[in-house]
This record gives structure tokens, sequence and C-alpha cells, in this order.
């Protein structure tokens, strides 16, 4: 990734930030991993400046710890922390999805703009819960974030979708270290995505609201499996374990 004349700093600072993430969420670079800005710049044949840039971006978005003296390195998160990531996103989704079929205006007239991104989300939703079942975590990861953000159009509220977003990256980031290499990871990587989508188009509340408890119950489930069995995080020598949101 050279910049050229036609890159801005700023867009080089995303490209880096979103290479670094995808990395993060590809458990390339493993939690716990540290590295400098000039490993990084190095690594990517730019200059230190929009690679320190975006090491601080990833460190607000809470994906990397920074250390003065020894530099960066990847978050670690314990299973308290995803337990209450996943308790977070249910409170959150629950009123908004409590204000769209329950608001003033019929919910019917409050989806009515959105049916054209509706059919794009239900093709995101194919591709995730596809990959849910066949445990393609890389493609899942993709098709998930991208669900999950076009759906939040009918909230019309950046800061509740920016907000879920950060979650659900967080989330991931927690998850993928467990998830590689887990014979069982079929069992536990969520597919109701496509399930979510109709009960909306049909403007059905209660069945919105039965997906959306069983997606909490399905992530604190494997909070509890991991507390049990592996407590400690598989990069720092515990065993494997795990689902994904």
């Amino acid at each position: 990734m050279r910049a050229s004349g036609g890159v801005t700093r700023n867009t080089l600072r995303q490209q880096i930030a979103d290479a670094l993430r995808d990395e993060v969420l590809a458990g390339r670079l493993q939690p716990g991993r540290e590295f400098t800005v000039k490993q990084i710049a190095e690594q990517y044949g730019v200059s230190a400046t929009p690679v320190r840039e975006a090491l601080f971006d990833l460190s607000a978005q809470g994906l990397l710890e920074s250390d003065q003296h020894r530099g960066f390195h990847v978050r670690e998160f314990s299973v308290a922390d995803y337990r209450s990531m996943v308790e977070a996103r249910a409170l959150v989704i629950d009123g908004v999805f409590r204000g769209v079929f329950e608001g003033q205006q019929p919910a019917q007239a409050r989806l009515g703009p959105y049916r054209d991104a509706l059919i794009s989300v239900r093709r995101r939703a194919e591709e995730a819960s596809r990959a849910a079942r066949c445990g393609d975590l890389d493609i899942l990861i993709g098709y998930d974030l991208r669900f999950w953000r076009e759906l939040g159009a009918i909230v019309s509220n950046t800061y509740i979708t920016d907000f879920l977003h950060r979650l659900r990256v967080q989330a991931w980031v927690f998850a993928v270290p467990y998830l590689r290499g887990d014979a069982d990871v079929l069992d536990w990587l969520w597919n109701g995505h496509q399930e979510l989508v109709e009960a909306i188009v049909d403007v059905d509340a209660d069945a919105v609201r039965a997906v959306l408890d069983a997606y909490k119950e399905h992530g604190l489930k494997w909070a509890d499996r991991l507390a049990a069995g592996n407590p400690a995080h598989p990069g720092r020598g515990a065993g494997t374990a795990g689902p994904a949101e």
C-alpha cells in the first residue's frame, strides 16, 4: 500500500486503519500482539504519520491499546467484556425496534421508505446465513457486519448505528481467536439473519422480538460455555471454544 500523488493523507490513514482492522478480525493480529508505528509503516511502505493516526483511530474504537514506551497492542477482551457487549447491544436493539413497531406512526409506514434498502439487506442476510451454516468465518464476518450496518438504516440515527457497529467489531475481535479451529464451530455461529429480515418485512413485531431474544440468548450461552471451560484467552495458551455474533 504505497502512497501516490492522488492519495490524501486522510485516505491513506483510513486505508491503513481498515487493513489493520481486517488483520485483527481475521485473527492474523492476535490479542496482546505488540507492534510499533515503525513496524507497520515498513510493512505497508508508507510514512509514519498516517500509520500513527490510523493506530490512534483504532485505539479510539477500542481495538488497540497504546503504551508510550512499547507502542501498541491488540486489545484483549475478557469473557465478562463480551457478555457486557451482548447485553448492551441487545438493550439498544430492543429499544430501536420497539420505536419502529410501537411508535405513533404505524410500523408499515415507518418501514415504507426503506423497502428498497431491505432488498439489499436480504441479500446480505442470505450470504451471512450461508457462511454461518458452512462455517466460513472470514466470509461470515464481512457479511454479518454489512448486514447489521445496512439494517441500521431504518434507525436513521448515525450515533446508534455507529455505536452498534463498534460493539459488533469488538465482539468479533474477541470471538475470532476462540473460533479458529473449534471443532464445534458450526454449532456456535448464529445464522438467524434471514429469519430476522423476513420478520421485519412482514412487520411482525412478535417474530422480530423472538429472533432478537434468541440472538441474545445465543451469545450469552456461548459466554457461559467459555467461562465454564476456557476462561483464559486462547492467545495465551488456552484451548478453543466458541460462537460469533
